[in-house]
């Protein structure tokens, strides 16, 4: 986001908000602070030039919840991209992301799925993020307010036809998780999105027992020197999905053997460049595989 835009939101008025209402009154601006202070020497920054880009509400049923939107001006029936995020919600990287897939050519969506919980832009301590406000947020609240976002995205130049989604850490998780919800969906890809896991109230289920529900094919990225997601559960989804249904039997994981965990987050120090862009060209393929 340029410094335009930023001047522009804050001339916004805050987002009002129902009785049952939201947290987080917008989008983010700038890098999240949890996140640790960002690498400018590597972050990736995407200008919105020809992009109708920027903060949009989406009606769900106890209120609306903030997003952001980039896609190419003056066009209609574009392929959709739900981008789901990182714990660090919809700030700088993720918009920043949104806009790289409009430039070619998607109407990308990125709802801010903390919205009730809070707003993570406000933290600077992971573990407090992670039990004040990731920890409250039921799955079944996410795919409903995945499914609101595909639906106003239909209202606003997307193809009904040509939905796909994809995302990071907590949101690769999420995206295992929506193609065995929405049949509508063509294709996902899940980066470093945990598999394993015990079930509880609000995860009610891993996305190792999801397999045999999968309704569209998904792209896992994952890292070979990832600490918090064992070789082991990888191996079990690619036996999982060899045995499934035939959209997890057309889903493939990828694993990039130097690469830790959030190495396609360019603003981190986990980044790694060859395998994040190697990663990017083979989920565009993947997209365009698979018709989107």
């Amino acid at each position: 986001m340029n410094d335009q835009d930023s001047q522009f939101d804050s001339l916004l008025p805050p987002l009002k908000l129902d009785r049952r209402g939201f947290i987080a009154t917008s989008v983010a601006a700038g890098f999240s602070l949890a996140a640790g202070q960002a690498v400018a020497q590597t972050a990736i920054a995407t200008d919105a030039a020809g992009l109708l880009a920027g903060r949009v509400d989406i009606p769900v049923a106890d209120g609306k919840m903030p997003a952001y939107r980039a896609a190419p001006q003056g066009k209609k029936n574009l392929p959709t991209l739900l981008v789901v995020s990182e714990i660090f919600g919809v700030h700088e990287y993720i918009q920043d992301i949104c806009r790289r897939l409009a430039h070619l050519g998607y109407l990308a969506v990125a709802p801010e799925l903390f919205a009730r919980q809070g707003d993570p832009s406000r933290y600077t301590d992971i573990p407090k993020l992670q039990a004040e406000i990731i920890s409250k947020v039921p799955d079944a609240q996410v795919q409903r307010d995945l499914d609101a976002a595909s639906a106003w995205a239909v209202e606003h130049g997307g193809d009904a036809g040509r939905l796909g989604i994809l995302g990071f850490c907590w949101g690769g998780r999420q995206v295992w998780l929506y193609a065995a919800h929405n049949p509508k969906l063509r294709a996902g890809a899940a980066w470093y999105g945990q598999l394993g896991g015990e079930p509880s109230e609000l995860k009610p289920r891993p996305v190792l027992s999801a397999v045999g529900d999968l309704k569209a094919p998904v792209l896992g990225a994952y890292g070979g020197k990832d600490a918090g997601i064992p070789l082991a559960d990888v191996d079990r989804m690619r036996v999982a999905l060899a045995q499934g249904p035939a959209a997890a039997k057309a889903s493939r994981i990828d694993i990039y053997p130097e690469a830790p965990h959030a190495f396609h987050a360019d603003y981190r120090p986990s980044y790694r460049k060859a395998e994040a862009d190697q990663a990017w060209q083979r989920m565009l393929d993947w997209f365009k595989q698979n018709g989107l």
